[in-house]
């Protein structure tokens, strides 16, 4: 279960103080230091075959593109920062965002192509807490919003609102139209349509394979 550590920090106490030298990965909501649970190695053979996937095809198009370690999404209109499981950089704008340089933060959606999140036991944050600040800041300036967001439930830990009854691993892509997130669903032999990556070949079922021991 996510641990929350209760003192309300502005977002520059929090990048000054975390991430600590214990290797625990922390985000920030609305100014309330959040303790991500450690991940499992089927979450993470899910983040690393995205991850690998992604890059292999903005390398086939040639795109100025790349996927960090470590980088922190702050909206801006609060003090919150998120640290996606796959963030997309649009390279050539790093030098547009103020805090790159000193604090590996990204502000602009033109500097974020793509956000994904894997589901883990926390999976409510990824389907509300996340998805309500992309959408708050979308809402309020386009320009901010970012433009392609997955969440990417490869055991069917969310809610039943979201992956449907009885609750099946989903794939959920949220793209931004004219201010507003249109959402498609996919499961089984479906597949991913990406309008960041409109010819990726890739289905629902082979992401969700890569989180199961073979």
């Amino acid at each position: 279960m996510t641990q929350v550590l209760r003192k309300v920090v502005t977002f520059d106490e929090f990048v000054a103080k975390y991430p600590d030298n214990t290797g625990q990965r922390y985000e920030l909501y609305d100014g309330v230091v959040v303790e991500m649970p450690p991940p499992t190695g089927d979450h993470e053979e899910v983040v690393g075959f995205l991850a690998t996937k992604i890059t292999l095809e903005y390398s086939r198009l040639s795109l100025p593109y790349g996927i960090p370690k470590t980088v922190l999404v702050k909206p801006l209109e609060n003090e919150s920062a998120y640290s996606p499981d796959v963030l997309l950089l649009n390279i050539p704008n790093l030098v547009n965002e103020p805090r790159w340089k000193k604090e590996s933060t990204v502000t602009q959606a033109v500097s974020i192509p793509l956000a994904i999140e894997v589901v883990s036991t926390n999976w409510r944050d990824d389907y509300l807490k996340k998805y309500a600040d992309y959408v708050r800041v979308a809402s309020r300036r386009e320009e901010i919003g970012i433009s392609e967001y997955w969440i990417v439930d490869y055991a069917g830990l969310g809610g039943r609102e979201f992956i449907g009854k009885p609750k099946q691993p989903t794939i959920l892509v949220c793209c931004l139209e004219e201010g507003e997130y249109r959402v498609s669903k996919f499961r089984g032999d479906d597949r991913i349509e990406s309008p960041t990556f409109p010819e990726l070949d890739l289905t629902a079922e082979q992401i969700f394979r890569a989180g199961i021991v073979r």
